[in-house]
């Protein structure tokens, strides 16, 4: 079981770093006007950011992974909310963040909430279209190079 910590500091920070990211969107909003396909960009790079972080905010995932899973005994033993199954061991990765608990059970479960790998990979296609359709944009734009008249 996962404690409450895990459960609510991850999306409650996540909430306060779009907050927090909200003023200076505007400001840029209202000052440059950019177009849509970068409004996009930053809003889905913003998101991939957040999630990430969260991601990583689980227990500290790549500090103390065992204390995400279990809770230790007196006797040095990690064991399950319940106490009934034993940590066996932990595997943690680093893209798309988690941590995957394996206990004595046979089961393993997971201690990164799927929010955060599907805000993760949502922002980062939101991001990668709105580059790409900026890009392209860019492209179909540009002024085409001007005729050198040579001086006889």
């Amino acid at each position: 079981m996962v404690s409450s910590f895990a459960v609510f500091v991850p999306p409650v920070i996540t909430v306060l770093l779009y907050v927090v990211g909200v003023l200076p969107y505007a400001l840029w909003v209202a000052k440059r006007a950019p177009s849509k396909p970068a409004r996009w960009a930053v809003i889905g790079t913003a998101a991939a950011i957040s999630a990430y972080g969260a991601g990583t905010l689980y227990g500290l995932a790549f500090t103390k992974p065992m204390d995400v899973c279990g809770d230790l005994t007196g006797r040095g033993v990690y064991m399950d909310a319940s106490r009934h199954y034993g940590l066996t061991s932990v595997s943690v990765d680093a893209f798309p963040p988690s941590i995957t608990c394996h206990w004595t059970s046979g089961n393993s479960t997971q201690a990164v909430g799927l929010w955060t790998t599907a805000l993760l990979f949502a922002g980062l296609a939101c991001a990668l279209v709105s580059f790409a359709l900026l890009l392209i944009h860019r492209y179909k734009h540009r002024e085409a190079p001007h005729d050198i008249e040579l001086d006889a």
